[in-house]
């Protein structure tokens, strides 16, 4: 059992802010501007398609190597979902504007994504704990992020453009349904994590 002295070390190991999981978030959010330019500048969909597939990639990978090497941190743990969010706006937004999706489709994802985001930031300011992402959640957002850009890569000029298409609708169809069974988890774990949070500070204020 760790003795005294572990606890102000695993604390000053989450207060890092220079860790390599953090470096690949935002050199992921970097990304973003190079694949509205490979979209629309360069009019690249299988370009645009095989960087967003990559930084989807990466989110898993920042992921493992956080908890592989004992470099989960505080920041990470608030950039990391922060990345999710601004990497799902600006691929759907995108692609949606592009033509590559189907509107509804790209339109649910959106709703879905700033009710989330909504409600996380006003239970934050609310006092409310930090909830974690649920398995939902985490199999909803991979299969989006698989989604998009085979929705970008049916529609470019590749050869096997059909299969990608498919293979779209194949992993978006279940991963929104997810993604919704996610969001109506979060309603009861919001509620959860505001009451916690409340006592929390009830009992940090009677204890000053």
């Amino acid at each position: 059992m760790p003795g005294p002295a572990a606890e102000p070390e695993a604390e000053a190991a989450e207060d890092r802010i220079l860790t390599i999981p953090n470096v690949i978030t935002l050199v992921r959010l970097a990304c973003l501007p190079l694949f509205l330019y490979l979209l629309f500048g360069r009019d690249n969909r299988a370009a645009a398609a095989a960087l967003l597939a990559v930084l989807g990639a990466t989110d898993w990978v920042d992921g493992y190597i956080a908890r592989r090497y004992h470099q989960v941190s505080t920041v990470g743990k608030v950039l990391d979902p922060v990345a999710d969010r601004l990497l799902f706006f600006v691929a759907a937004a995108g692609i949606l504007v592009d033509g590559s999706v189907p509107i509804w489709f790209a339109i649910a994802v959106l709703v879905r994504e700033l009710a989330v985001a909504a409600g996380t930031i006003v239970l934050a300011m609310m006092g409310a704990r930090r909830i974690d992402v649920t398995w939902y959640g985490k199999a909803g957002t991979f299969g989006l992020m698989c989604a998009f850009p085979w929705f970008l890569a049916g529609s470019s000029t590749l050869r096997i453009a059909p299969l990608f298409e498919v293979l779209a609708w194949l992993a978006g169809i279940p991963a929104l349904i997810l993604s919704y069974v996610a969001a109506i988890q979060y309603i009861s774990l919001g509620r959860r994590a505001l009451a916690e949070g409340r006592a929390d500070r009830a009992r940090r204020g009677a204890t000053a």
